[in-house]
């Protein structure tokens, strides 16, 4: 009975765009977050600086070229038209006797105004500043903890896969009728569980598994903590599809739920990150929504560290069984009502 169970809700998920978008969606969120973190964004900080053709000398337009591009007007009037062009941050760069002065149109960034400010300075300290020593540090990447935050998102809304099906399935199951035939057949709650949490949890954990590896490379010891988290998010995240699809009456009234879990799920954790870190009492509430077990040891791991790992799993756990046990005791208190 319980392998004929699992073929039948296997098929029922080709019926389910619901379920195929929360699936595939992680995956193309994780590739697209993969995509940008190989893309050179440092160009986007480089100075813009224009100059009239034949104006300064060939060395003070490589000594632009230090510190930022150089585009060359033929007239003033284009250089000005450069410059008050909105789209553009760019400097306008003139000769002005034995020194430069710079024009600008007033509606450039901070640093870009700051910069105009400074440059002329410069430029008449340059041979002093030539003199000096250089060191080159490496760039920071400014990208890379939002990034890291972007994923863990990510994963757990893949994780979230198995809720939405096992609530919509259940759903759909009381509006057609079917629920009524379930409750009569000679089917204990554990094969029921079994039947109703097992495709949702497959493909939760597919789906998480599948963009953990396009945004992760973990160690050995990394990778067994990130499936351990993985496999224990995914069977919550199960579990709260059957609490959703019991206490709903129908589809719109499941839909609500559905996100309300969501938005709790995804912005607990973000907000015991951001927000609360140190209050230890809050952090300890936060641990009641596992998804902050989740998000905490994703960023763990994420920074190469594995301190909070063996906790979050713990948590985790403990989730499991809790919620696993409420809902067998109340489907024996409904089978003996019955």
């Amino acid at each position: 009975m319980t392998v004929k169970g699992l073929i039948y809700q296997l098929k029922s998920v080709r019926k389910d765009k619901f379920c195929i978008m929360s699936f595939l969606l992680p995956i193309v969120a994780a590739m697209a977050l993969n995509f940008i973190g190989s893309i050179d964004l440092s160009s986007l900080g480089e100075y813009d600086f224009g100059v009239i053709a034949g104006d300064m000398a060939p060395e003070t337009e490589m000594w632009l070229g230090r510190y930022g591009t150089v585009t060359i007007c033929q007239t003033r009037e284009e250089l000005i038209a450069a410059i008050n062009e909105p789209s553009t941050n760019l400097i306008g760069v003139e000769m002005d006797g034995n020194g430069i002065k710079t024009i600008i149109s007033g509606d450039e960034l901070t640093i870009w105004q700051q910069m105009a400010g400074t440059l002329p300075a410069l430029y008449g300290q340059r041979e002093t500043a030539a003199q000096a020593g250089i060191h080159i540090l490496d760039q920071p990447d400014v990208l890379a903890g939002y990034r890291y935050l972007f994923v863990a998102m990510t994963l757990i809304v893949a994780m979230f896969m198995g809720c939405t099906f096992n609530a919509m399935n259940i759903i759909t199951e009381k509006e057609d009728g079917i629920a009524l035939i379930n409750e009569i057949l000679p089917m204990t709650a554990r094969q029921y569980v079994i039947q109703k949490i097992f495709i949702g949890f497959i493909f939760g954990c597919l789906s998480s598994v599948i963009a953990t590896a396009f945004c992760f490379r973990l160690t050995s010891a990394g990778t067994v903590a990130m499936l351990a988290l993985i496999v224990l998010s995914a069977f919550v995240s199960a579990l709260m599809g059957l609490f959703i699809g019991r206490i709903s009456d129908g589809l719109m009234a499941g839909v609500v739920y559905i996100k309300i879990i969501m938005i709790l799920f995804m912005a607990i954790p973000l907000l015991k990150y951001l927000v609360v870190e140190g209050n230890e009492v809050v952090l300890y509430i936060c641990y009641l929504i596992p998804s902050s077990a989740t998000f905490e040891g994703i960023m763990d791991l994420a920074n190469g560290s594995m301190a909070a790992a063996g906790k979050d799993i713990a948590i985790l756990s403990l989730h499991c069984v809790v919620w696993l046990s409420i809902y067998l005791l109340m489907s024996r208190q409904q089978k003996r009502q019955i």
